[in-house]
């Protein structure tokens, strides 16, 4: 497959500090590169009008306003589709996701899984930086996650994946119920139920080292309250006559 078939989405927010250097690393594997900017206050929007001048593979996407990281991702979806894109890449933009990895996640979806997500909690994968309060969190989650839901998916929170195009357009990500970090448990969560073929790849998970991190308490708790509404569903739809 042609690199250029390939779409790296990266949704930014004030991301000044890291967006230059991250899409050096990401056009460098030939891949092309859709930055969402949500109207950031600090520039990012500019910077990465700049960057697209100075690449030919790189193309910007501005939204009026910051609603969130599931509206971005949709938005960036229907873009990446409609320009052709074969694979889809989800990607954060403050190097938390090593660009190295990106032909890793590439490779998985050719070698026929439909989704491959960069995960830190199958065997290989790390979260080096983070005490362990932090990592008992999401340890935590994503096992409450997997269970009410029924899913096989180790790392659901991941935000480093890779869509075969196909499968991506059968998923509802324009109706997720998420507009946060709960969109990644969702659409997982929804390719499980829909049939398709998941497939985790180890990734080492960093914490950004440049600007400021956009995960708060008020996302965490939308993301446990949604995953609670979709199990007691699931459950109601088993008993269901």
């Amino acid at each position: 497959m042609s690199t250029e078939r390939v779409t790296v989405v990266v949704p930014t927010y004030n991301e000044l500090e890291n967006l230059r250097d991250l899409a050096d690393e990401v056009v460098s594997h030939g891949y092309r590169l859709l930055i969402v900017d949500d109207a950031s206050p600090d520039g990012t929007g500019r910077l990465a009008e700049e960057i697209a001048r100075e690449h030919e593979g790189v193309e910007v996407l501005h939204r009026l306003a910051k609603t969130g990281l599931g509206p971005a991702y949709a938005a960036g979806f229907d873009r990446a589709l409609g320009d052709g894109a074969e694979i889809v890449i989800e990607m954060d933009a403050d190097f938390s996701h090593d660009p190295a990895d990106l032909p890793r996640l590439v490779a998985a979806v050719d070698e026929g899984a439909d989704l491959a997500i960069g995960s830190r909690y199958v065997p290989g994968g790390s979260t080096p930086d983070w005490p362990w309060p932090r990592r008992l969190t999401s340890r935590g989650g994503n096992l409450y996650a997997r269970t009410l839901l029924g899913m096989p998916v180790r790392d659901a929170t991941a935000g480093y994946r890779a869509f075969d195009a196909t499968a991506l357009r059968s998923l509802p990500y324009r109706q997720a119920e998420s507009s946060g970090y709960g969109f990644q448990v969702e659409m997982a969560w929804r390719a499980h139920e829909a049939g398709l073929s998941i497939r985790e790849i180890p990734v080492v998970f960093r914490d950004r080292t440049r600007g400021k991190s956009k995960m708060g308490l008020p996302i965490v708790i939308e993301a446990m309250w949604l995953v609670t509404v979709w199990g007691v569903r699931r459950l109601l739809r088993r008993r269901s006559p």
